[in-house]
């Protein structure tokens, strides 16, 4: 926070590299879009600009027990629990998942280039964020700041499941504005699958638990079930799910983690995209309105957002 510098000063600096300069006017530009045409709360945040000492920004811990479809979890004041821990220090990071791997969980490391502090402080854009090319960062932009618009506590993977839908969908139709209609589609592609692939990580959820049903009481046994499970999980991604991407390099079946923690991270961020889209289409594909309506039902129904969504569309 520190170390912010206003993101107009580096724009007018001659000393900005031109891939730098143009990188930032998107970062400008898309913020002033989510601010204007989808009312998305911005305060000052992204712009500012912060130059870190690595080109990571942190490390985010997950576990989950192996022999259940559980997450182990970290509380924290006012966002509640949650199924993630984001460390700053590297070395921490490792030696905490180094320990609960010892503990017998399962875990999954993964690094992060964003984050929001849900619009307690004004966030700047990292060096981190940055190296992204533009759609990536109109589609950052937005998703962090649907977070410092609305937040519900304890309930993650409805927030990022949100703001993935916001983030992708604000950033298409951004670049729709600015008349960058093969931009716009490839974003759309990029939804499309994120939403695939969001879909695969259900069916893998509901084959172990019916894996975990079968042996209810022998610890052993729901662990090799869960083996048999992940096996057939990752023929199944280079054979059937890979041909399909249309943005993500097949090799990504090959090489993708398959743990419970790696199952249920990817889950936060990927549940029930496809409600998002139908409550999309039935306010007919006007995002603003759909925004206002998902947070609304949300907080009709604090302790299960996805079934207000759900009802509302007859999901």
């Amino acid at each position: 926070m520190s170390r912010r510098q206003p993101i107009s000063e580096i724009v007018a600096d001659p000393r900005t590299s031109p891939e730098s300069r143009a990188k930032l006017k998107v970062v400008l530009a898309a913020r002033q879009y989510a601010k204007d045409s989808l009312r998305l709360r911005t305060k000052d945040s992204f712009t500012t600009y912060s130059r870190l000492d690595h080109d990571t920004l942190v490390l985010v811990v997950s576990a989950a027990y192996r022999d259940t479809l559980k997450p182990y979890t970290w509380w924290f004041p006012i966002v509640g629990r949650v199924p993630y821990k984001g460390y700053f220090d590297f070395d921490v990071a490792k030696r905490d998942a180094k320990n609960l791997a010892a503990d017998g969980f399962d875990v999954y490391v993964r690094p992060s280039d964003a984050f929001s502090t849900l619009g307690f402080f004004n966030d700047p854009l990292l060096n981190t964020t940055l190296k992204g090319d533009s759609l990536d960062l109109a589609n950052t932009v937005i998703h962090e700041l649907t977070h410092n618009t609305f937040y519900a506590s304890g309930q993650a993977p409805f927030n990022e499941s949100f703001a993935m839908f916001v983030g992708a969908r604000g950033a298409a139709a951004f670049f729709r504005s600015r008349g960058q209609e093969a931009a716009a589609a490839k974003v759309d592609a990029e939804w499309e699958d994120d939403k695939l692939l969001a879909n695969f990580w259900t069916r893998v959820i509901r084959s172990l638990d019916s894996a975990y049903a079968a042996h209810p009481s022998n610890k052993e046994a729901r662990i090799a079930a869960r083996d048999t499970v992940y096996l057939r999980t990752r023929v199944a991604l280079v054979n059937e799910i890979a041909p399909r991407l249309k943005t993500i390099n097949p090799l990504y079946g090959e090489r993708v983690q398959l743990n419970n923690a790696a199952l249920l991270a990817r889950r936060v961020y990927a549940s029930d995209l496809d409600v998002f889209d139908r409550v999309y289409e039935k306010e007919g594909r006007d995002l603003k309105r759909t925004i206002g309506r998902v947070i609304g039902l949300a907080k009709g129904e604090p302790k299960d957002p996805f079934l207000a969504l759900r009802r509302w569309v007859g999901y």
